[in-house]
């Protein structure tokens, strides 16, 4: 009989964990909820309000979103301009690690670039469409290399404040106590600037879809962009709402599934990295 009990005893404790675990993720979910519920009942009163063919109401809405999803088309679409906004992000992250370094260490580096990084703040997403279209036409590098062109600027500066967070106490320690510089690019360096780095890449996504948007709407024949431009070609106001409600549904996902895990992972190792110090 004891052997029995201590057999049967984990269960009430698995599911009383299941529980408590549905509960937390179900109070960590409601304020969103709260929005949708909120946004869509707004919009519904406004579209009764108005009362105009301009100003859809949320079934038309929702019906046209449907259409898109039931066969799969819209997925496609998505992932296909998101496979180009993570190339273009990619190439930007690369050239973006040794000029944030450089010019975060060394005072005449941050003079040089300093005038590139301003006019790539001060050019709209729109310019950086139009000339890569022009130089590249229909190909993957214009909509890559306009994204790169776009997001850049945010991920040098992302890796600058990286950089110049480290205290100058830390670096006199690592150098008295002669640390090799494996152990130092491990347990100073890369802490932050992951951490910034992951706060900087929300930032730059956000930025490289609307770069994305208006490269495929001039020089692409598929992508979200190409779809928007379709829908307003033919003034289907429920077809631009739907497909913008797709791809925000899209990134919704990858901001839960990648960038927060990311950013908890990164703020973790970075304190567990500083304790170890």
């Amino acid at each position: 009989m004891p052997a029995t009990a201590n057999t049967l005893s984990p269960q009430p404790s698995s599911g009383l964990n299941g529980w408590l675990r549905l509960r937390r993720v179900a109070l960590n979910m409601w304020p969103q909820a709260t929005f949708f519920v909120l946004l869509v009942v707004c919009w519904e009163l406004m579209a009764r309000w108005l009362n105009s063919p301009l100003v859809p109401g949320t079934v038309p809405i929702f019906r046209e979103l449907q259409k898109i999803t039931v066969d799969g088309f819209a997925f496609s679409e998505i992932w296909t301009t998101f496979v180009r906004m993570s190339l273009g992000f990619l190439l930007a992250l690369v050239v973006a690690l040794p000029i944030g370094i450089g010019s975060a260490v060394s005072h005449n580096t941050a003079r040089f670039f300093e005038p590139g990084i301003i006019l790539g703040l001060t050019v709209p997403g729109l310019v950086w469409a139009l000339l890569c279209v022009i130089w590249f036409g229909v190909s993957m590098w214009s909509p890559v290399i306009a994204v790169a062109l776009g997001v850049l600027p945010s991920l040098v500066i992302a890796v600058q404040q990286g950089v110049r967070s480290l205290s100058v106490e830390t670096v006199e320690m690592a150098r008295v106590f002669r640390l090799r510089r494996v152990a130092v690019l491990r347990r100073v360096w890369l802490p932050l600037l992951y951490a910034f780095l992951v706060s900087g890449c929300r930032v730059g996504f956000s930025i490289a879809w609307k770069v994305i948007v208006l490269v495929e709407i001039f020089g692409m024949s598929d992508g979200v962009g190409y779809q928007l431009n379709a829908q307003f070609s033919t003034q289907n106001v429920e077809g631009v709402i739907a497909w913008t409600l797709a791809f925000w549904l899209a990134m919704l996902l990858v901001e839960h599934a990648i960038f927060r895990p990311l950013d908890k992972h990164a703020n973790h190792w970075k304190k567990v990295s500083v304790h170890e110090q």
